[in-house]
């Protein structure tokens, strides 16, 4: 795997996992505490955590492949934690798979 791939790998997954933690807190868990259906946490949950494992693993081959130091690994795991900021972050890693910086 070369360094772009690691890091390409790593955005789609960031990017999935963002979704899914999205749709866990807008849409699944209304459903289980307004409308009493906790299937949509445990489906959605589910999803979401095999994501987030994947996203942990993709960031640590990016970090190796393309020498990403410490730091913006963290800073990178940490905007996982938040919604929305992967989406704001995607075009930054974009220039780092290419190179720049």
């Amino acid at each position: 795997m070369t360094r772009q791939q690691a890091v390409n790998a790593f955005r789609w997954t960031a990017l999935a996992e963002a979704v899914s933690y999205l749709v866990l807190l807008g849409i699944a868990m209304p459903l289980k505490y307004i409308w009493q259906m906790p299937m949509a946490v445990k489906i959605t949950g589910s999803i979401h955590g095999g994501l987030f494992v994947l996203f942990c693993v993709t960031l640590w081959l990016a970090m190796q492949k393309a020498a990403w130091s410490l730091g913006r690994a963290a800073m990178l795991f940490i905007a996982s934690l938040l919604p929305l900021v992967p989406f704001w972050l995607d075009r930054r890693v974009k220039s780092w798979a290419e190179g720049a910086a």
